[in-house]
């Protein structure tokens, strides 16, 4: 059965960009983190989707290459308001981390010890706490019986036992393979539609304008000496090729602005130790990176070249699928395919909760229960994200000052 279930009547460029600043200023924890973020205040809080559209979104987004979360919030705008809704969701959801990066140079040195490094790691078990709540209701939503159960379980296994990002697609796409068979006997539940406001015609320009920037991306010469065309080629081709986003953009980054010597390898380190302990996208640092290339032209031009250039390709793919992927959920296999994919991202979402998200935040005893009491304010309190990190943050300079 086919529900082109309508979603809440549309809202207006502000309001999209009201919600979605307030997450580009608070959400820490890097992209599985902001999954979470996402779910709680537009499935959960706001009511702006159900939970068939946000899964059936996940799937999408994480089948593309690019920034995930950030994918997921332009798909969010774009439902909600259209254009406009959609460019105002991406610009208030990375202007806070972007304008941050851009500024961060003079002060990353000082974050590295003492009440900086304490701070810093209060924001990694915020992480913990809002991944934890999402994967659990993830958890009760899209593995409810014991086949998909163990979809999700190979998926986490296969993620856990191997570095390569492209891991993460060969276990979604296996995902949807298994479910059509595992999950064949199930009931189908009804189709939801995305009700974009473009079709396939437009889809397809999208397509080839996707392929068009990253022919030209691999084309351009990357010489030691950087030129602003150069620059939007290597941030496009890093955005088009990177599968997980997030820390998994690292390498190509350095592969683009560190090998060629257009960044020394300590400045980008710094960047890159600086957009983990900030909000919003990872690819917010693009905006650092951007700004330290010795290019000729003011450095917030670059660093907007920079930061348009590794977003655009994921867009660009997102705008292309969407429409195919709503005549998609039409077909037969369909459902069956669906619930298998969706269970395969709660095992992504699991084997990322536990590395790094549970490896890297939870050291000591004391991390645990700083932990605990955050996921308590977020599932039972029902406390706004903003609490969660305050306290954590707060716990966490509290345990070094007392020497915990």
């Amino acid at each position: 059965m086919i529900r082109n279930a309508p979603l809440p009547s549309a809202g207006t460029p502000g309001q999209i960009f009201r919600a979605f600043l307030a997450l580009g200023l608070t959400s820490f924890g890097g992209p599985v983190a902001h999954l979470g973020y996402l779910r709680n205040e537009f499935v959960q809080r706001r009511g702006w989707l159900d939970e068939a559209h946000f899964a059936q979104l996940l799937a999408v987004c994480q089948f593309l290459p690019g920034p995930a979360s950030s994918q997921m919030g332009f798909a969010i705008g774009l439902l909600r308001g259209g254009w406009r809704g959609a460019l105002a969701a991406f610009v208030a959801f990375t202007l806070p981390s972007a304008l941050l990066m851009f500024g961060f140079a003079a002060l990353a040195p000082h974050l590295g010890q003492g009440l900086g490094a304490a701070a810093i790691h209060g924001l990694k078990l915020v992480a913990v706490v809002v991944v934890a709540h999402s994967l659990l209701g993830m958890m009760r939503q899209l593995t409810p019986d014991l086949p998909r159960v163990a979809i999700a379980a190979g998926a986490a296994a296969l993620i856990l036992l191997s570095a390569s990002a492209w891991v993460q697609l060969l276990a979604i796409v296996l995902g949807g393979l298994l479910g059509t068979w595992l999950c064949r006997h199930l009931r189908a539940p009804p189709c939801v539609d995305f009700p974009v406001r473009h079709g396939r015609r437009a889809a397809v320009v999208f397509f080839v304008l996707f392929l068009a920037g990253l022919a030209t991306a691999v084309l351009l010469p990357m010489g030691a000496t950087p030129t602003t065309a150069g620059i939007a080629g290597a941030f496009y081709q890093a955005g088009a090729l990177v599968f997980g986003g997030g820390h998994v953009v690292l390498p190509l980054l350095q592969h683009t602005v560190v090998d060629p010597g257009w960044i020394a390898p300590d400045t980008f380190l710094a960047g890159y130790g600086a957009a983990q302990a900030l909000p919003g996208p990872m690819f917010s640092l693009a905006a650092f990176l951007g700004a330290e290339i010795p290019v000729g032209v003011p450095t917030l031009v670059a660093a907007t070249v920079a930061l348009a250039a590794i977003f655009l390709p994921g867009f660009l793919l997102l705008l292309a699928v969407l429409p195919a992927w709503a005549a998609l959920a039409r077909h037969a296999l369909a459902a069956s395919a669906m619930a298998g994919t969706n269970a395969a991202v709660v095992g992504l979402l699991a084997a990322a909760f536990y590395d790094p998200v549970w490896t890297s935040g939870i050291r000591a005893p004391a991390d645990l229960a700083i932990a605990s009491i955050g996921f308590a304010l977020l599932a039972l309190a029902r406390l706004s994200a903003l609490w969660i990190v305050l306290w954590c943050v707060v716990a966490s300079v509290g345990m070094h000052l007392l020497g915990g």
